[in-house]
């Protein structure tokens, strides 16, 4: 029996799910990251990692083939020559980018992703203005690093993660543009997801207890791999990641970009992924509920009971999509007296905002939207996608394994079988 892994790299922790030939789920793994000092965070994913490999039984790590780790779109960081980080990383919601985003609007194309206050591309602008800057050797995405501690080879990405670099995913190059910066040598060499590296270093194969030929592959995005393990596979087929952030992603037989609204399309084989990610979603609910009254206040809600409140569900100023203003407020307001009707016009509006997202991809001449698929940890909230369907109009069904690291065990599965 052979078995293949998937590591999802989350916001506030780490998973694997390892799978069979039959991709039956065999093994879950999980672990949160330490509660430590932001210029702790690296240290805090190399445990995580460790941890998850470690939660596995050796009777089954022996028998893994393959590996893939996604992570968060745009957490990126530079590296010296060594593969050791000259600074902590940027997260994907970290906009000290904007103050160089004129210069990226400059050169980037009408539409391009990159346009924005946190794409990989305007940190690394930000970056080259530090003055450890010159240390530098990789500029690399969280998932590229974490798979190099596996693999050992520096300087390795997907087309998925290099999207927000500016990686051109039709002709899967490097613009000439892109070519022509000063920094252009730290960019990683780009290949599909899911293409194999090298074989686990011996140190991690004997550490582990992995097979000495077990292969790790690149990786996706977090987003990306959550759409993988929906199962959803035809055009008009969408998932919503209901995680910290709402993700959108709808498959359809057009590319769709524009910036002005936070909208860009991953390539997806023929197809394309289109969609975007608001600032809004469960990292709010988290901010004002605990796991357990997020549960018990939600068994409260009539779901056709209408919100009498239209609330914009923000933890601070900023919306990239459906609306792409770097200003937007949170509307919160006003609360009422009791938790149950403020969650439900949270529920409510994250909603209204996921109806918005569609509507404005069908807009820009995306495929129409026919079925939504939900994963993340609000998939498991029955009364919010109650709601959810009303405001969609579509069918919203649960994902079968609403993991993303399923997806990414998908992909680390196809790496030995493609």
């Amino acid at each position: 029996m052979s078995y293949y892994l998937g590591i999802d790299f989350g916001t506030s922790g780490a998973r694997g799910i390892v799978i069979d030939d039959e991709q039956t789920v065999k093994k879950t793994v999980k672990c949160s990251f330490n509660k430590i000092a932001a210029d702790k965070l690296i240290y805090s994913w190399q445990t995580a990692l460790s941890a998850l490999l470690s939660q596995i039984p050796q009777e089954i790590s022996q028998q893994i083939k393959a590996i893939a780790i996604d992570g968060t779109s745009s957490t990126v960081m530079l590296c010296n020559a060594d593969g050791e980080p000259i600074d902590e990383p940027i997260l994907y919601n970290d906009d000290r980018g904007k103050s160089e985003l004129d210069k990226v609007r400059a050169i980037a194309p009408e539409n391009s992703v990159v346009v924005s206050a946190t794409s990989s591309l305007t940190k690394l602008f930000w970056y080259a203005k530090q003055p450890f800057f010159s240390q530098a050797r990789y500029f690399l995405h969280q998932a590229d690093w974490l798979a190099y501690l596996l693999h050992g080879k520096l300087g390795i990405s997907d087309y998925h993660n290099a999207l927000k670099l500016g990686y051109d995913v039709e002709d899967l190059s490097y613009p000439q543009w892109l070519q022509d910066l000063s920094f252009s040598h730290l960019y990683p060499q780009v290949l599909p997801p899911g293409t194999s590296v090298d074989k686990v270093t011996p140190e991690i194969s004997d550490r582990f207890a992995l097979p000495k030929d077990c292969i790790v592959c690149t990786g996706t995005t977090d987003s990306i791999a959550a759409f993988l393990a929906s199962g959803a596979s035809q055009v008009g087929e969408a998932v919503t990641s209901l995680g910290s952030t709402l993700v959108l992603k709808l498959l359809s037989k057009t590319r769709v970009e524009a910036a002005e609204y936070g909208v860009y399309s991953h390539r997806l084989g023929d197809l394309w992924l289109t969609g975007g990610a608001s600032n809004t979603g469960g990292a709010v609910l988290k901010h004002f509920f605990t796991d357990e009254e997020l549960d018990s206040l939600s068994q409260k809600i009539d779901p056709d009971s209408k919100s009498l409140f239209e609330y914009y569900p923000l933890l601070q100023p900023g919306e990239r999509f459906p609306i792409n203003d770097l200003n937007l407020p949170p509307k919160l307001t006003p609360r009422p007296a009791g938790n149950r009707n403020f969650l439900q016009g949270l529920l409510a509006g994250i909603a209204r905002i996921e109806a918005l997202g569609y509507q404005k991809l069908l807009e820009l001449g995306a495929s129409k939207p026919q079925k939504i698929y939900t994963a993340g940890g609000g998939a498991k909230n029955e009364v919010w996608q109650q709601i959810r369907q009303q405001y969609l109009n579509l069918p919203v069904l649960s994902a079968s394994i609403p993991e993303a690291a399923y997806g990414t065990a998908l992909l680390a599965k196809r790496s030995l079988c493609s």
